[in-house]
């Protein structure tokens, strides 16, 4: 696996390499990550043409042309929804209409859309691909439940999409592609640009197909290329409709395609095709401006959660000055991170794409062993495999990350959807008492913060970690602000030297950690491995009074994590009517939801959960001050049984298994139900 020995040997703690590696990482972030780098609307600092931060620059715009010459409209909050053909580029759009909010100074959140199957046949319902997208000038804690505006590039994509959408919504399609072939396969009796069913929307008809292929006259391209290129037309139409700076896209496209020239001079053409279609075409009387955001200062970088876990992760090794393994096996949507870890070749980060889960989780445990920060991501169906070798890390009592990116179950299941129905798994999947912590991150940007807690956990004491994710926040999107590195926390690491008193499993009295000795280190051989110990000197025991004692304090060792846990924030009074507890993806509508009944005048309250094993202490009398809780999941009611179980309390449970996130009209209306207004 290429590991080299001095590497696991690790840094000691406190060395200033390693502080100077976490302030390259983070430097590097600021400096290496154009276009997805923004400066808040407070800060004097902002991304120039290089990709560097400097001195702030004029919002980019096409050729330094005036934003529009027709009049433009403000609103705090749009919703923008693409949806196309799998092999259309609507996540490609999206994301980049996405980085060009980020640089308009705007709050943003994503929800990207893909096909459950690979090849689903063109221009059928199952193959569309949509990305929806929310930004605003206020704090965004969501997508958005409706668009406000959808781009539909074939009849399919409409169809599928039509349910979803609002009286007034506007509509932008090609007229020209609702052919009877392709009504047909979308499944369509009739023609709804022509049969009054679009009434109650504002519907425009571009030829998208036709103006990509027109600007893009004369160069030569197939057909087939020229096709490829028509998502950013519909790019360029969207950015001047709501006055997107379209620099940072052109710049994207020219590092993007940088090997080939002339696809790149293709798309950027058809990029301002878009944008001057807007401009001088009747069909638009007006654009839109949403001002920017007032956020925090500071320096952000438009980021998944599939990115930020990957940074956390690399943080947390040079915070503890341990290299970093990841073993893993590629799964949907956890393959994101085995790619981005991949190529953080410059730190001691060690990727290794194993044969199976199995293997993937194997080789992380011997790398644990070996003295590295060890990691193993998977989804759902690779989380089942891995369970027994957790099991073994469990009872070996060493540090280890599995990351579960939660998708649609069982079985293969949805793999693009999203669910949030692995929590039980991770609380009690393994054969035999084998606790372990389990935490979730509630957003793209909290992957960041939650790898590194998970790290940070793991190491102080001995134990698995399992970090639930899911692909809501996985593939999502959000501004996420560049920490300093000295705001970072210290991870301390306790690898053994001193061979005086050795005990394989002699404990710290606080934590009931037992030492972490490297293999090699001279004085400190010993045994480790899958059957039961007799106590601190590890030896191999069948005695049932031995096996009965260390049951129990390896679930004392987890229970013990809980004091150092900080206090749980209730957002609202800390006692009343209703409390609202969430964990995972659900927190933004939840929170969106509540904020908004409460400037109405209910009595509702919100508890959102990080740490799931073991919940928090103080959890169980904040739950008693209430006399209604509810539990909205993505599952049929999980953390509603933990709850029960552990609390005795009365929890309602509201569950979504559609592999689509909660909408906050959703919670509001059973909060209300639940409230009897």
């Amino acid at each position: 696996m290429g590991l080299k020995r001095q590497a696991l040997e690790g840094r000691p703690e406190g060395e200033p390499g390693a502080r100077a590696e976490l302030t390259k990482l983070v430097g590097g972030l600021r400096a290496a990550c154009p276009p997805a780098a923004i400066a808040s609307s407070h800060s004097d600092n902002t991304l120039n043409s290089k990709g560097e931060f400097g001195e702030m620059q004029a919002e980019p715009k096409l050729n330094e042309k005036p934003s529009s010459t027709k009049p433009v409209e403000e609103r705090e909050a749009v919703v923008v929804r693409f949806a196309g053909d799998s092999g259309d580029g609507m996540q490609l759009a999206g994301m980049q209409l996405t980085t060009e909010s980020v640089f308009a100074g705007n709050d943003v959140s994503t929800l990207p859309d893909f096909p459950a199957e690979i090849r689903a046949p063109a221009g059928t319902p199952g193959g569309v691909s949509g990305f929806q997208l929310c930004f605003a000038s206020r704090e965004v804690y969501t997508p958005g439940d409706t668009p406000d505006v959808l781009i539909a590039l074939n009849p399919a994509a409409l169809a599928v999409n039509l349910p979803d959408l609002e009286p007034g919504c506007m509509i932008i399609v090609d007229g020209e592609t609702f052919s009877d072939a392709n009504l047909r396969k979308a499944g369509l009796a009739t023609n709804p640009l022509k049969d009054g069913s679009l009434d109650r929307f504002e519907v425009f008809d571009v030829p998208i197909n036709k103006l990509t292929a027109s600007a893009l006259d004369g160069m030569g391209l197939s057909p087939k290329v020229v096709s490829r290129c028509k998502n950013f037309f519909a790019l360029g139409l969207l950015s001047w409709l709501f006055q997107r700076p379209i620099a940072p896209t052109i710049e994207w496209i020219e590092k993007k395609f940088w090997a080939s020239p002339e696809l790149a001079e293709a798309n950027r053409k058809v990029l301002e095709a878009g944008w001057n279609f807007g401009e001088t075409t009747e069909l638009f009387h007006s654009a839109y401006k949403v001002p920017a955001a007032d956020i925090a200062a500071g320096r952000y970088r438009n980021l998944t959660g599939n990115s930020a876990l990957s940074l956390g992760l690399v943080a947390a090794s040079e915070l503890s000055g341990l290299p970093l393994f990841l073993g893993s096996y590629p799964i949907t949507p956890a393959s994101d991170v085995l790619h981005e870890l991949a190529g953080y070749k410059s730190f001691p980060v060690y990727t290794f794409q194993a044969e199976d889960e199995i293997a993937g989780v194997g080789s992380a445990l011997g790398a644990s062993f070996g003295g590295a920060l060890a990691v193993s991501t998977t989804s759902g169906p690779g989380l089942d495999l891995k369970q027994e070798t957790i099991g073994l890390a469990v009872m070996a009592e060493l540090p280890l990350i599995v990351v579960d990116i939660q998708r649609g179950g069982p079985s293969t299941g949805l793999p693009t959807k999203a669910e949030q129905a692995d929590l039980l798994a991770a609380v009690f999947g393994r054969h035999g008492e084998a606790p372990v912590v389990v935490l979730a991150a509630a957003s793209p940007a909290d992957c960041f913060d939650t790898a590194i807690e998970a790290a940070r956990i793991a190491l102080k004491y001995m134990t698995p970690v399992i970090l639930l994710s899911d692909a809501f926040i996985a593939n999502g999107a959000e501004p996420w602000r560049i920490p300093d590195p000295d705001s970072l926390p210290k991870l301390k690491v306790n690898l053994r030297r001193d061979p005086e008193g050795f005990l394989p499993y002699l404990r710290d009295q606080e934590t009931l950690a037992r030492p972490w000795a490297v293999p090699g280190t001279p004085g400190l051989e010993h045994r480790i491995g899958g059957l039961e110990k007799n106590g601190e000197a590890g030896s191999v025991s069948y005695l049932p009074e031995h096996h009965e004692a260390m049951v129990r304090i390896r679930k004392e060792k987890i229970d013990r994590i809980a004091r150092e846990f900080p206090p749980t924030e209730v957002l609202g009074e800390r006692s009343g009517k209703l409390l609202v507890v969430t964990w995972g993806g659900t927190k933004g509508s939840a929170v969106a939801a509540v904020r908004e009944l409460r400037r109405a005048g209910r009595r509702v309250s919100h508890v959102h959960l990080r740490y799931l094993n073991p919940l928090p202490s103080d959890l169980g009398g904040i739950l008693g001050n209430f006399e209604k809780v509810l539990v909205p999941e993505m599952n049929t009611g999980q953390l509603a049984i933990l709850l029960r179980s552990r609390y005795l309390k009365d929890v309602t449970s509201f569950s979504k298994v559609q592999g689509r996130p909660f909408t906050v009209r959703e919670l509001r209306e059973e909060i209300e139900k639940q409230l009897g207004e």
